[in-house]
């Protein structure tokens, strides 16, 4: 559940307000956070401002043990307002994202805000949750994501039981903390060390949950929010994993759909269902016969799964599919290393296991996978297997909040009628939750709507959010942007 960072970086212009690290006075956002250059390691785009700020490991204890957080600020401090952002994930590091935010800004939002982001606690250089080297139990190709028999199952369980307990040996005291009611609790210190009274934010994906978290057990400190691709707040991880199969295969569908309308450029197949008949007969070759005895089934639906966060990433998997079908498959190759690159998220795991309690019993996950399977055929398994750790993860869970409890004001919410990863029923749920807040709908399928799909409709209202404070009197209904070129 992430907006990823090229997701963000697919818009981003040239950026026109550039932090002064120096020449501006440190007042202009509160005395209690201090910019200088980003550490080298972290590889901040140049225009942006770190900082550090130190949190408790444990609230309960505040005096105790402290983590670092790296924060990072792009624009001017002279800014007269500030809006935190977070990116998603969970997991996704923050620092890059005030500079592709900043460049994608309207002048006047760029005029008034200054924006920072942070690596939580546990991601990053926020004291990061370290799995170690797990490329042993992550072999290239991996066994098929529907499983043929039980031992192809076990196959998948095995390397999932041994990830649990080494993230979780690994990251010691720490990762009892790892929760996001202990990252807002964080937040609200980023906003008492940047001089506000009230947090003014923008989340995407996991990031939406991450806010409505923060208005929920801070409603009195809650300033304008934006809750961009949102996560369903009445149902756990488990759960959401499961309404998330579905909207992936309706956005897959889509996608087929696409490239048979550019069938004279893929020659996949004239109709979507031409299309969807020649992927399943791809996934069984490519599981029988790997191409290079590396990409196999499950790196292709990998590959499919990933790209429906954005059509903008639909010529490049057609592209790489129809030269793969002309008996050249350098493109599938390439791809599938890009995303094997990244290997086990430590971070991610660590937030989605420890927020939520999950079955402890596999019988459980496989038979609500297999019934998962009978309508989303290419996702059920694949997105089972993402989470399978977490079965096998055994560190205490975050208590239960039930967001929009108290008097937690309206928000603003931003999402995409066939968003894969965050489906609609979630946005719905969440306005449900927190009365009053109002929806900008888009009718496109894109992860990540406000400043990054280039939907003048839906940046509208939002940038008039951020500088009024006042929501729209209405839900605001969009059309989507326009589907890419082949």
């Amino acid at each position: 559940m992430t907006v990823g960072a090229a997701r963000l970086a697919a818009t981003a212009g040239a950026v026109v307000a550039v932090l002064g690290l120096v020449a501006a006075p440190a007042a202009a956002t509160g005395g209690g956070v201090k910019w200088s250059a980003c550490p080298p390691e972290v590889s901040a785009p140049r225009g942006t401002g770190c900082a550090r700020l130190a949190v408790p490991l444990d609230y309960a204890d505040p005096s105790g043990k402290q983590l670092d957080l790296l924060l990072s600020a792009a624009g001017s401090l002279d800014a007269p307002e500030v809006l935190v952002v977070n990116p998603g994930g969970p997991g996704e590091s923050g620092i890059g994202t005030p500079k592709q935010v900043v460049a994608s800004m309207s002048p006047e939002l760029r005029d008034r805000y200054l924006v920072v982001a942070f690596d939580p606690r546990g991601v990053g250089a926020s004291s990061p949750v370290d799995c170690g080297d797990t490329s042993a139990l992550l072999p290239a190709p991996m066994p098929p994501d529907d499983p043929a028999d039980a031992g192809q199952e076990q196959a998948r369980v095995k390397p999932a039981r041994t990830i649990a307990d080494t993230c979780v040996r690994r990251a010691g005291d720490l990762v009892r903390h790892i929760t996001t009611q202990d990252a807002a609790r964080d937040l609200d210190r980023i906003r008492a060390a940047l001089g506000k009274d009230r947090l003014d934010y923008l989340g995407y994906s996991y990031g939406t949950k991450l806010g409505a978290t923060y208005a929920t057990m801070f409603p009195e400190r809650a300033g304008k929010m934006v809750l961009d691709s949102v996560v369903d707040p009445t149902v756990g991880g488990y759960q959401q994993g499961f309404e998330q199969d579905p909207a992936l295969q309706h956005r897959a569908e889509q996608f087929f759909a696409w490239v048979a309308q550019h069938d004279a450029t893929y020659h996949l197949g004239a109709t979507g269902a031409h299309v969807s008949q020649y992927w399943r007969g791809l996934r069984g070759d490519l599981t029988a016969k790997p191409v290079e005895g590396k990409v196999g089934g499950a790196e292709l639906d990998n590959m499919l799964a990933s790209t429906m966060y954005t059509d903008t990433s639909w010529p490049t998997l057609a592209s790489a599919v129809s030269r793969y079908h002309a008996g050249e498959p350098g493109g599938l190759t390439a791809a599938a290393a890009q995303l094997a690159q990244s290997g086990v998220d430590g971070p991610q795991l660590a937030y989605n296991c420890a927020d939520d309690k999950w079955p402890a019993d596999w019988a459980t996950w496989h038979a609500d996978t297999t019934r998962a399977a009978a309508k989303a055929p290419l996702f059920a398994w694949l997105n089972t297997w993402f989470s399978a750790p977490c079965a096998f993860w055994r560190a205490p869970t975050a208590p239960p909040l039930k967001i929009g409890s108290g008097k937690v004001p309206p928000l603003l919410l931003v999402q995409a009628k066939d968003d894969p990863a965050t489906p609609l029923t979630g946005a719905q749920r969440m306005q449900q939750a927190i009365r009053g807040s109002r929806m900008v709908l888009s009718e496109g399928g894109n992860h990540g709507q406000f400043l990054f799909d280039g939907n003048s409709c839906v940046d509208q209202p939002v940038t008039q959010y951020l500088l009024t404070g006042k929501l729209p009197a209405a839900d605001v209904r969009c059309a989507a942007s326009p589907a890419p070129d082949a």
